[in-house]
């Protein structure tokens, strides 16, 4: 919009004349666009595993299998054997038997861990059961009852049991 006055307006049927054409592109500039210098590759997608949530309050009978990470919130009755992480929220309780690469439990699990790659046991959190580990954590101010054997692997560096409890056959 013109804050001043045309005295000779344009006909709207006229056609564009050229120097009109480059006055506008003066007056706006195409936006200018950064790239990346030729010699840096695009950081490639990364696949990221999908989460399941059990949220406070729900209470679950059952089984859970699959792959992917799981964090529960609330209460789950039964085994889960997932190909991913397991993560045990402060207030939620868990009741059986366990499979996942990495278990972090800060509220309750009463069974046993097999095979995990890693376990951290945080501040507050309870594991009433075995717990057989690649490596363990244990928080101060958390509480363990049961077996734990971690570090140990079978020869040839593999470990005895794979991530849903089968052996390897070595």
């Amino acid at each position: 919009m013109a804050l001043w006055k045309d005295s000779n307006p344009m006909p709207q049927d006229s056609p564009v004349r050229e120097a009109d054409k480059t006055n506008v592109a003066a007056l706006n500039p195409e936006p200018v666009t950064r790239r990346a210098p030729p010699s840096a590759p695009a950081p490639a997608p990364r696949a990221e595993a999908k989460e399941s949530l059990i949220a406070p309050g729900v209470t679950i009978e059952g089984k859970i299998e699959g792959t992917g990470h799981v964090r529960l919130a609330g209460r789950f009755k039964g085994d889960v054997s997932v190909d991913g992480n397991l993560t045990i929220e402060t207030g939620a309780q868990l009741t059986g038997l366990v499979r996942a690469s990495v278990v972090v439990v800060a509220g309750h699990l009463q069974g046993n861990i097999e095979n995990a790659r890693r376990v951290e046991l945080l501040e507050g959190g309870v594991i009433d059961g075995d717990v057989k580990a690649g490596s363990l954590t244990v928080a101060a101010g958390s509480k363990m009852r049961g077996k734990v054997e971690f570090g140990w692997e079978e020869k040839g560096g593999k470990p005895a049991v794979d991530a849903r409890g089968l052996g390897t056959g070595t």
